[in-house]
């Protein structure tokens, strides 16, 4: 999945504002400006449209932990420099506080059905036997999930 559409999905899903943006990417220590922001969202086709890279994504991701969770004491975690789908996975279900049980109901909102084993999956080390690759199609069920469970419905 690409980041400047998880990006997207992500603000609207959550009613964002530009500053609760700014805000989320200083909580990880990354400030960047409104007109960056304004660049990640665009669509594809727009002439000033820029990529976020995975960094900044995970960036990203870990303000959203902050925010959502408070900051650990200590220093901050590195951005990851490469982000697979499992690791996006996992930051939101630690962004959200979310159980396996929560993950499971929020995929069933979008219709998708997964068993509890093969969800553990996605979230165990690459080097497990049981390690299982998050796939594009089970990363934007649960997005299409989350929109459902938090956007209110005249927003949809």
């Amino acid at each position: 999945m690409q980041n400047n559409d998880l990006l997207r999905r992500i603000r609207f899903i959550f009613d964002y504002s530009d500053y609760e943006m700014l805000e989320i990417f200083e909580l990880a220590q990354m400030p960047v400006t409104r007109s960056q922001i304004s660049d990640w969202l665009k669509r594809e086709d727009d002439p000033e449209f820029k990529i976020i890279t995975d960094s900044e994504m995970a960036s990203f991701l870990n303000g959203l932990i902050n925010k959502n969770r408070g900051k650990k004491d200590g220093e901050q975690p590195e951005p990851e420099t490469r982000l697979t789908n499992n690791i996006i996975f996992k930051k939101l279900k630690i962004a959200l506080d979310l159980k396996s049980d929560d993950i499971l109901e929020i995929l069933k909102l979008a219709n998708f059905k997964l068993g509890k084993s093969e969800l553990s999956a996605f979230f165990r080390r690459n080097s497990s036997r049981q390690y299982r690759v998050c796939q594009d199609q089970v990363l934007r069920n649960f997005l299409m999930g989350l929109q459902k469970k938090y956007r209110v419905v005249g927003d949809q």
